[in-house]
């Protein structure tokens, strides 16, 4: 059976296609900065190896991309689109109507539409992922694995916000958690590498979205990102956490509607706002060159990542590791130091030289009688979705 998997970020598009159950990767590949003229492209199969760079709009002029590659009689691996039997497709919230995963009909993708408004960045690029590979594999099962899920295990003191309760029961105003796909599989992971089922664990996603989840025993407890994914840590083009009263602010003193404010805070904030940049690489790249910006806000963003560590710490009552992952957290060694610097108290002791190893395996980065292991743990979303999605259709 042949899985294609779509992973739609807020401005990036990885993609891989399984042969499941064996989970042989048969093709892989990302399209990043989709919007800009420099969007990069890579395409990756045992015998080929492309990788461009040209002006990719949108998301859907990417997949069609990807979907010409897919299909291409040289550096193709199928020879018609009914040879993918499904599609799996990342879809970032799903509200309180979907807890698991789903295969995908008119109403699913009406109820998507509908929570764009919470998730502006992703819900719109993961539904148009959706109509253009229904048009492109019309006969294949499609699938929606939903990041709020793994998140379902928050309790109630966590979850609620405290406004009056009639938000909650009436209007389903709460805390839902994103990246869910990505932390449950790194902690699995993590539980695997530590050897105890019985675990605390705080799991740490960088991308160009980031989020930082309380794992305890296999379970999320506690997650950065709230009711939308635009809350928790330092993004890139995110705010991340900021005092309500600064919307009402904007509005009511500096003549900001409500649209300009959900703009500024989803696409213009985060390191772009701060440095005029969004992409990490640019960012340490200026800072190593004395760009005082840039070193502000790498020093911003590894802050308020200590911040939730403390947090998370507390509430887990205990740590047996940290793990970083997503394409920050696995390729900067950088960010990687400067947010472990100063946090001895809770054992947590980096080796520079494990940290500075150029490895793409799940390895330990911290000093060898530290008490916390620090992990790099690589990803990958794209295998959990397809194992969700053939056990869905299968059962």
């Amino acid at each position: 059976m042949q899985v294609l998997i779509l992973n739609s970020g807020s401005s990036s598009l990885k993609f891989q296609l399984f042969s499941m159950p064996e989970e042989t990767i048969l093709c892989s590949g990302i399209i990043e900065r989709i919007g800009a003229n420099d969007a990069i492209f890579k395409y990756k199969t045992d015998k080929t190896t492309i990788e461009s760079e040209s002006q990719i709009l949108n998301h859907k002029a990417g997949l069609k991309l990807v979907a010409q590659h897919l299909l291409d009689e040289i550096v193709g691996v199928i020879k018609l689109p009914e040879d993918i039997a499904i599609v799996g497709h990342r879809v970032v919230h799903g509200g309180i109507h979907f807890s698991d995963t789903t295969e995908i009909t008119k109403d699913v993708k009406e109820k998507i539409k509908e929570l764009s408004s919470l998730a502006p960045l992703h819900n719109p690029a993961n539904l148009e992922g959706i109509l253009v590979a229904e048009a492109i594999f019309p006969k294949a099962k499609q699938v929606a694995v939903f990041d709020t899920a793994f998140h379902q295990s928050i309790p109630e003191v966590a979850y609620k916000y405290a406004i009056p309760n009639e938000f909650l029961t009436k209007h389903h105003i709460r805390l839902y958690g994103f990246h869910g796909t990505s932390h449950k599989y790194v902690s699995e992971k993590a539980i695997e590498f530590l050897g105890k089922k019985e675990s605390k664990i705080i799991t740490i996603h960088l991308g160009n979205g980031c989020s930082m989840t309380a794992v305890k025993n296999g379970k999320s407890i506690d997650h950065s990102l709230g009711f939308s994914p635009v809350g928790g840590l330092i993004m890139g083009t995110r705010s991340g956490d900021i005092d309500p009263s600064i919307i009402f602010h904007l509005k009511d003193k500096l003549g900001y509607n409500l649209k300009d404010i959900n703009t500024l805070l989803n696409k213009q904030s985060g390191m772009l706002g701060l440095t005029g940049y969004n992409d990490l690489r640019d960012i340490q790249t200026m800072a190593a060159k004395g760009n005082e910006d840039c070193i502000l806000a790498l020093q911003m963003n590894a802050y308020r990542i200590k911040k939730y560590i403390g947090a998370y710490a507390a509430v887990l009552n205990g740590l047996d590791a940290i793990v970083f992952t997503a394409g920050i957290g696995e390729n900067s060694k950088y960010m990687r130091e400067l947010i472990c610097e100063d946090l001895d108290f809770f054992g947590i002791d980096l080796d520079i030289d494990k940290n500075n190893a150029d490895l793409r395996t799940v390895r330990a980065i911290n000093k060898d009688n530290a008490k916390t292991k620090i992990l790099v743990i690589p990803t990958n979303e794209e295998l959990e979705i397809a194992k969700q999605s053939v056990n869905l259709i299968k059962n």
